[in-house]
């Protein structure tokens, strides 16, 4: 049986683009070192061929509520484990279509989010920013719920280290792949 965290409420505000992301597009990566779920670290800077990276607030808690009582209300804060399903779902497409790595990024820790990435049953490994190092020295857009700083959801598409095409605010969550695809099938093949 799936969790609330599982299912997009028909209600949710749709996020608008405040154009927080907008210096992303044609920008080369800060080279900063993330724990990845699989045990390595990965430099978004140094990846050759195409990588496809969304950041997401974080992912739910199974048996437990948002982080905040108003979470639903703040756009684009929920849809996370529908957000990571959809890439999971469409994995295998992205690789065919020349997609060479596929990420998942928020500020969670590691430890977090390798439990995420098991009950998940992601194909793909998840990067921590715990600390912000990435999020702060590439300028990601972020917003504060529940005391913490969390990343706003986007999705970068970078070519050998720089940023070739954004999708920036993202929704609904659970079609972030989709959109993905259509772009790759359309002009960004």
């Amino acid at each position: 049986m799936p969790s609330h965290h599982d299912v997009l409420p028909a209600d949710l505000p749709v996020p608008a683009d405040d154009g927080a992301a907008d210096h992303l597009r044609g920008m080369k990566l800060p080279d900063v070192a993330l724990t990845a779920t699989d045990g390595g670290t990965v430099s978004l800077a140094k990846l050759t061929g195409r990588t496809v990276v969304y950041a997401y607030p974080r992912t739910g808690e199974p048996g437990k509520p948002g982080l905040t009582p108003d979470w639903d209300a703040i756009p684009g804060a929920r849809g996370c484990t529908p957000q990571a399903c959809d890439f999971r779902d469409h994995h295998a497409e992205l690789k065919a279509r020349g997609v060479a790595q596929l990420y998942g990024l928020s500020t969670q820790t590691s430890a977090y989010q390798r439990e995420a990435a098991e009950r998940l049953r992601l194909p793909f490994p998840l990067l921590a920013d715990p600390h912000r190092a990435f999020a702060m020295a590439a300028r990601l857009p972020v917003f504060q719920a529940g005391g913490q700083m969390l990343l706003r959801r986007l999705t970068l598409v970078i070519d050998a280290g720089v940023v070739s095409h954004l999708f920036y605010p993202v929704f609904p969550p659970d079609r972030s792949a989709r959109q993905v695809l259509d772009w790759l099938d359309g002009t960004g093949a």
